[in-house]
């Protein structure tokens, strides 16, 4: 005895759907078994792998780490390795960028260019993923985890810029209160080397970044480095030109011989006349911006306010001269 067939649905939908079923099980089955093997083969650890964890971590108790968390610490730098760039300059271009961006690990290009890829392929695949399944169709999947991916190609460069503009600003606000706590403790009769440590002391509470930086170039002047040479350093990480000049100024008061107090209170009345120079020209940029949400928004209801009472009495009196 034949089954009956369930109508409204040919047999061409009936085998099309089977067989995405049966594409989507051994997609599935496939990426679970190498996700598996790999952590299976990947998260195998010898005793002194375990002692130097625990020695960089003493609180942690041996216990084997979070299967997710040793995934992205493995795998997200190896897939950073794809888009690793090719030629020395680039990579020196990369590497400044992630530097004026606050991102002084050793790994911290890899990572990058692992969360990037990352970012690239997830969506790709969830897309293909969703098509298989019978959520979306497979052509749908496939264009929006493309477009997803694209976005996740140049989102963190974005990013990277966003940080660094945002780190630049918060040193360059931070810049004139340490001068004038470095002018202070140099008319105490306090050493450069000193002063910088004492500066990066007081501000730690107010400007916690800018005194990691100053204790780094304290590190650098200890390490037998000049005073200017390592806040000239520290320009460069920061790529501000505040800082540039106060590395100038330094370097030529210790070529020259010249009062080094004098020419810091200089260099911080100008700082902070730039800075109400700057605040006023924000100011000034504010009226400009306001007049878009004005013209798109306010106008338009009030024109509407205005006319739509006059626009309806218009209206009838054409209605009544018709009839």
């Amino acid at each position: 005895m034949t089954r009956a067939r369930p109508a409204g649905r040919p047999p061409d939908t009936l085998a099309m759907g089977s067989n995405e079923a049966i594409a989507a099980v051994v997609f599935l089955g496939v990426s679970s078994f190498t996700l598996l093997l790999y952590l299976v083969v990947g998260g195998r650890q010898n005793k002194l792998d375990t002692r130097l964890r625990q020695l960089n971590n003493p609180t942690e108790d041996g216990h084997a780490p979070d299967a997710m968390a040793d995934f992205a610490r493995t795998a997200i730098p190896k897939m950073g390795t794809v888009l690793m760039p090719k030629t020395e300059a680039e990579r020196t271009k990369l590497q400044t960028r992630l530097m004026h961006a606050g991102l002084y690990s050793r790994q911290a290009m890899v990572v990058f260019l692992g969360v990037k890829m990352l970012l690239v392929v997830a969506p790709a695949i969830i897309g293909l993923m969703c098509g298989l399944i019978g959520l979306v169709p497979v052509r749908y999947g496939l264009i929006f985890g493309a477009l997803a991916g694209a976005f996740g190609l140049i989102g963190p460069s974005f990013w990277l810029d966003k940080k660094k503009a945002a780190r630049q600003t918060q040193l360059r606000r931070a810049i004139p209160d340490a001068l004038d706590v470095m002018v202070i403790c140099l008319e105490g009769g306090g050493s450069l080397s000193s002063t910088l440590r004492r500066v990066a002391t007081e501000l730690r509470t107010a400007h916690p970044l800018l005194a990691t930086e100053l204790l780094i170039a304290e590190r650098e002047a200890q390490l037998g480095r000049s005073t200017g040479d390592a806040l000239r350093q520290l320009a460069e990480r920061s790529d501000l030109d505040e800082i540039r000049g106060l590395a100038t100024v330094i370097l030529q008061s210790e070529k020259f011989g010249a009062s080094l107090v004098k020419a810091l209170r200089v260099h911080a009345d100008t700082l902070r006349t730039r800075r109400v120079t700057d605040a006023e020209e924000l100011a000034q940029k504010a009226v400009v911006k306001l007049l878009i949400p004005t013209v798109v928004f306010i106008l338009p209801a009030i024109f509407l306010a205005l006319l739509g009472p006059l626009g309806m009495h218009v209206m009838e009196v054409l209605k009544a001269a018709k009839k």
